[in-house]
C-alpha cells in the first residue's frame, strides 16, 4: 500500500495591502523604537535644536531668520527622518528580521506601509514641536497660518521617511546608508532655492531643481510666509511633495529585499 505525503506549504506573501497587517507592523516598529531613546531623541529634538541654534546665529538680524527659518523648518525633518529610517530599515534586513517577516503572510506593501505609518507618527510629533518652537518661541514671522507650515513640515518628514526606506534597499551596511545622503539630500539642498532663488540659477540647474521635491517644499513654505490665505501655488506644492512621497514609497516596496547581499 502506497502512502503519499503532502508537503508543508508556506503561505505566500500577499500583494494586496491589509490594514490589519500594516497596523501590526507599525505597532511592532514603535515598540522597538520605544527601547531606543537615543533614536527617538534624534528624530524629535534635533530639528528643534538646529532651529534654536539658527535663531541665535542670526540674533542681530531677525529678518534673515524669518527668510530662511521657514524653509529649514521643512528641510531639517526631511534630513533626520531620511537618516533614521534608512539605517533602521537596513538594520532589520541585516539582522534577518526582514527575512522572517517576509516569510509570513506579509506583503512588501504591508511592510513598507507599516514602517511609513510608524515613522509618520514620530514625524507628526517632530513637525509639531519644531513648528511650535519656531513660531511661538523663536518669533518666526509668518503671515499665513502656522498650521500650513506644520502641514508642509509633516509632508517633508514623510518624504524623508519614504526616501530612507527606498535607499536602504541599495545599501549593504549602515555606513553605506549614510553615504547616500550626499547623493540624495545634498543636491536637493543646494538647488531647492534656500541659498538663492531658483530662477537666478543656471538654466540647466533650474531645470533640475524643477524635478526635485525639496524645491516644492521650500516654495510651499515661502507661500505661507508671503500670503495670508492658502494659495493655488501652495496647494500645488503640497500635492507634489505628497505625491513624491507616495511614489517613493511604492518604489521602496518594489525594490525591498529580504537580506543584504
Amino acid at each position: 500500500m502506497t502512502t503519499t505525503t503532502t508537503p508543508n506549504l508556506v503561505p505566500a506573501p500577499t500583494s494586496a495591502l491589509s490594514l490589519s497587517r500594516t497596523i501590526a507592523t507599525a505597532a511592532r516598529v514603535l515598540r522597538q523604537l520605544r527601547h531606543d531613546p537615543r533614536t527617538i531623541a534624534m528624530m524629535i529634538l534635533i530639528p528643534c535644536v538646529m532651529l534654536l541654534l539658527l535663531r541665535y546665529v542670526f540674533d542681530g538680524s531677525p529678518r534673515t531668520f524669518d527668510s530662511i527659518g521657514a524653509s529649514l523648518l521643512g528641510i531639517f525633518p526631511l534630513i533626520t527622518m531620511f537618516l533614521v529610517t534608512s539605517i533602521a530599515t537596513l538594520r532589520e534586513r541585516t539582522s534577518g528580521t526582514l527575512e522572517r517577516l517576509l516569510a509570513m503572510p506579509l506583503g512588501k506593501g504591508d511592510l513598507i506601509a507599516g514602517y511609513a505609518l510608524a515613522f509618520g507618527v514620530l514625524a507628526i510629533i517632530q513637525s509639531a514641536l519644531a513648528t511650535g518652537l519656531a513660531v511661538w518661541f523663536l518669533g518666526l514671522d509668518v503671515i499665513g497660518s502656522p498650521w500650513l507650515l506644520l502641514l508642509v513640515a509633516l509632508l517633508d518628514a514623510l518624504l524623508g521617511t519614504a526616501l530612507g526606506l527606498f535607499v536602504s534597499a541599495f545599501a549593504a551596511s549602515e555606513f553605506q546608508a549614510v553615504q547616500f545622503m550626499p547623493a540624495v539630500i545634498f543636491p536637493q539642498l543646494l538647488l531647492c532655492g534656500l541659498f538663492t532663488p531658483r530662477d537666478n540659477m543656471h538654466p540647466v540647474l533650474e531645470t533640475i531643481s524643477d524635478v526635485l521635491p525639496m524645491s516644492y517644499a521650500v516654495d510651499g513654505m515661502n507661500e505661507v510666509l508671503r500670503h495670508t490665505d492658502m494659495t493655488a501655488t501652495f496647494v500645488r506644492d503640497a500635492l507634489i511633495v505628497a505625491g513624491c512621497a507616495l511614489l517613493v514609497l511604492g518604489l521602496g516596496a518594489a525594490t525591498l529585499r529580504r537580506r543584504t547581499a
